[in-house]
């Protein structure tokens, strides 16, 4: 999986990550890879969601799905545990 085929989830609204992900498949992208850490999690499972139900239904399925603990470093230099999920969307032929 290459780099550019990946949705890093964040603070923006959702439309604007399913907005990514239409792009990257209109762009010949076989599948895409999101990813998410901590409260971001929850926003990516609903960019999978809206893009398989709405914006490309029929089009697109969901092929594989990681859960991982990452451990970060804080502001104070402590580590600090953070869940983290890559869903694989893929384009269905």
């Amino acid at each position: 999986m290459t780099e550019e085929n990946t949705v890093f989830i964040g603070n923006k609204p959702v439309t604007a990550y399913v907005m990514a992900c239409v792009t990257q498949f209109n762009r010949d992208a076989d599948s895409i890879v999101l990813k998410a850490r901590g409260r971001a999690i929850s926003r990516a499972v609903d960019v999978a969601e809206v893009l398989r139900r709405r914006f490309m239904k029929g089009h697109v399925d969901v092929t594989n799905i990681q859960i991982d603990t990452e451990q970060i470093e804080t502001r104070e230099g402590n580590l600090s545990n953070v869940s983290a999920i890559e869903i694989t969307l893929t384009k269905i032929s």
